[in-house]
């Protein structure tokens, strides 16, 4: 032991700390995120005095911060982890290491131990981080934009020919795992049927096509009474027949214009979503809600929705989870939306909800400004899509959903983080100043701020 009560460093091991640049913009980033706020809400979900010892918790955030910011699989993210030394750093690590860190599986076990309302610690993070290095001020929460979109689950385009015969081959399956003798399978002939009707739907056939859909449909009513008549008593109680043949009914009442329908096996909560767009008519998957500040575009509130709410009903729900976000560190005094907000849900009289609507320029000049930000939040949603995870959820159920889009939250406001500490130190705006001034394109007493924009 050291005379000042730290402990001696490692004799063949130099520390990261002394290996790294200094300037780095993720060097800098770790080292300005207050990592204790994670043990003190997490803690209780770990047993201290059981098992084997868990992962150090700012390991595993550290993890999906770096996962949802670059865009990356529970794979490739812990195999790249080990070839960075930055992010190696930035979880918590003070020498390099040579191994995996963790299986890419207890991701998964770690999303699901975590519960979607503990995750609002992560996003809440990235703001107070933000203010901390002043990416983002206090007076940028009275202004906010809202707006929802699709997250598409991670699911073949559905079709009733393809649902029944998937159908048929989950309920097979079944069978023949607890020693039931099927009169037929029907895994040939439906294959055979499947592919006909999509000859036939591709031709514009679309008369022998549906019949080609009765007739799959007709051999997984065969199969299910096949079923009932030869399995046990238990068999015919267990959860995952009674799940299957749920399903199975549900999927044979359906018609076309029926309500509730099934898109999906695996995924029996997907919607079927319209939301008027020219190259794609419907998407199949769930809302999101998101609220970000009109100024600098960080991402307050990031909500899942299901049940294909209108526009206007997710609206008090996202901004009590923004106030929630800020809550000591901010306030909200405005909300601007688009017509699809139109009989809004939010009765608050707390802050003002503006909607852009015809004759808006004819308001005054102080609200104009910030009906004119409103549109700023489409590219924050394009930029979580593209970037960010948001444009297909491959996570299970609908936590999963809501797990996926609060974490594209958190993937964008590191992204805004990450680009604030790099033009900083850089002096990005100095430079670009100094260039106007140079070619004179902009007076000498003109102010240009990029860093925050």
């Amino acid at each position: 032991m050291l005379s000042d009560g730290k402990k001696q460093g490692n004799l063949f091991q130099i520390a990261l700390e002394h290996l790294l640049d200094k300037n780095n913009s993720l060097y800098i980033l770790a080292n300005q995120i207050d990592w204790d706020t994670f043990s003190d809400t997490f803690h209780e979900l770990y047993c201290h005095s059981n098992g084997r010892p868990a992962k150090p918790i700012r390991l595993m955030v550290g993890l999906h911060y770096l996962k949802y910011t670059y865009n990356l699989s529970d794979e490739e993210v812990v195999y790249r982890w080990v070839e960075n030394p930055y992010w190696q750093y930035f979880c918590g690590e003070k020498f390099f290491q040579y191994k995996l860190p963790i299986d890419p599986t207890s991701m998964t076990r770690w999303r699901k131990r975590v519960e979607d309302h503990d995750l609002d610690k992560l996003l809440q993070a990235t703001i107070e981080t933000g203010l901390k290095i002043k990416a983002i001020r206090k007076t940028d929460f009275m202004n906010t934009n809202a707006d929802t979109t699709v997250a598409e689950k991670n699911i073949s385009f559905p079709t009733d020919a393809r649902l029944a015969y998937k159908m048929i081959i989950k309920l097979g399956n079944l069978a023949k795992s607890n020693g039931i003798e099927l009169r037929q399978s029907f895994i040939r002939v439906g294959k055979k049927r499947l592919l006909i009707q999509g000859r036939l739907r591709r031709g514009n056939r679309h008369r022998k096509a549906n019949k080609e859909v009765k007739k799959l449909k007709t051999y997984l009513s065969k199969l299910m009474r096949d079923i009932s008549r030869k399995g046990s008593v238990e068999f015919m109680q267990s959860k995952k027949y009674l799940d299957l043949k749920e399903k199975a009914e549900r999927l044979l009442a359906q018609k076309k214009y029926s309500k509730n329908k099934l898109y999906s096996i695996d995924e029996p909560d997907v919607e079927c979503i319209s939301k008027g767009k020219a190259h794609k008519k419907y998407e199949f998957g769930n809302k999101v809600g998101v609220v970000t500040t009109a100024r600098n575009c960080f991402v307050l509130s990031s909500i899942a929705f299901h049940d294909n709410p209108y526009d206007g009903h997710t609206l008090a729900e996202n901004i009590e989870h923004a106030k929630k976000m800020i809550s000591g560190i901010g306030k909200i005094n405005r909300v601007c939306v688009d017509q699809g907000y139109k009989k809004h849900n939010y009765e608050g009289d707390d802050l003002e909800v503006n909607i852009v609507k015809r004759g808006w320029r004819k308001l005054p000049r102080k609200l104009r400004r910030w009906l004119k930000r409103r549109s700023s939040i489409e590219p924050v949603i394009g930029h979580m899509k593209a970037e960010n995870r948001l444009n297909r959820t491959f996570l299970k159920g609908k936590s999963g959903d809501r797990t996926n889009a609060i974490l594209s939250a958190c993937g964008f406001n590191m992204r805004k983080l990450l680009a604030h500490i790099f033009c900083i130190h850089f002096k990005i705006d100095e430079i670009i100043q100094n260039i106007a001034k140079c070619l004179r394109i902009f007076p000498d007493n003109s102010k240009i701020k990029f860093a925050n924009a």
